[in-house]
């Protein structure tokens, strides 16, 4: 998928994650690391990297598709006229005090 219009508005709304879940990763991931072997290690950091690129992935088709929504919902409403709406209110006092 090529989106890379999206992939910058997405980065552009992007929120950073909880910084304590981060640190509980990170120190996790110490734990871990002091009882595997660096083979495993190896493994593990490839496995992490698959993960994140995954969840960079369907962040972006989420985005992507929540925006799709937006438009598709926007689309079908009429174009937002305040000079309008003002137009109508004046209309609608008129015919009020007309009627009374």
């Amino acid at each position: 998928m090529e989106y890379e219009y999206m992939r910058a508005l997405c980065q552009r709304f992007f929120v950073e994650p909880d910084t304590v879940l981060q640190k509980e990763i990170e120190e996790s991931w110490r734990r871990l690391s002091d009882r595997v072997s660096r083979e495993d290690q190896k493994r593990i950091l490839g496995l992490v990297d698959l993960q994140a690129a995954l969840l960079e992935e369907s962040t972006l088709a989420s985005f992507v598709a929540g925006f799709q929504v937006a438009l598709g919902i926007a689309s079908e409403l009429k174009p937002y006229s305040f000079a309008r709406d003002e137009e109508l209110r004046a209309e609608e006092r008129r015919d009020g005090y007309g009627k009374a």
